[in-house]
C-alpha cells in the first residue's frame, strides 16, 4: 500500500517524531510505502504534497491533538489513532488495517 499520514502530540516534540519513525519502519517491514508529515512545536515538517495524497491508498493520523489540513484527505480511507498506538504497537496496527481491508474485498 501507499500510505501517507500525520503525527502530532501535545508537546509537539518527542512522541510526534517517535510515532513517525515507528509508522515508517513498521510499514516498510510490511512492504508499504509510507510518508508521514509532522505537526509540532516548530510547525509542519515533511509536508505531504497533493500528488502524494492523491496516490495514497490510506491515511494514518497518529495524533493526541487536533491536526491541521485534514480536509486534504477528503475521499480517502483514514485511520485515526493516538500516538501511543503508533509508538507501542505499529505492527499490530498494520495487521489490523490489512485484515480490515482484506475483509472488505
Amino acid at each position: 500500500m501507499n500510505i501517507v499520514g500525520i503525527s502530532a502530540c501535545t508537546s509537539g516534540i518527542a512522541h510526534t517524531y517517535i510515532a513517525k519513525e515507528k509508522l515508517i519502519k513498521a510499514g516498510h517491514e510490511f512492504g508499504h510505502k509510507v510518508r508521514i508529515e509532522t505537526q509540532g512545536t516548530i510547525g509542519v515538517e515533511d509536508e505531504l504534497t497533493k500528488e502524494e495524497i492523491a496516490a495514497a491508498d490510506l491515511v494514518i493520523i497518529a495524533a493526541d491533538i487536533k491536526v491541521g489540513g485534514k480536509e486534504r484527505f477528503k475521499g480517502k480511507k483514514i485511520v485515526e489513532i493516538p500516538t501511543n498506538i503508533a509508538i507501542k504497537a505499529p505492527k499490530q496496527l498494520y495487521k489490523k488495517i490489512e485484515a480490515e481491508l482484506n475483509a472488505k474485498q
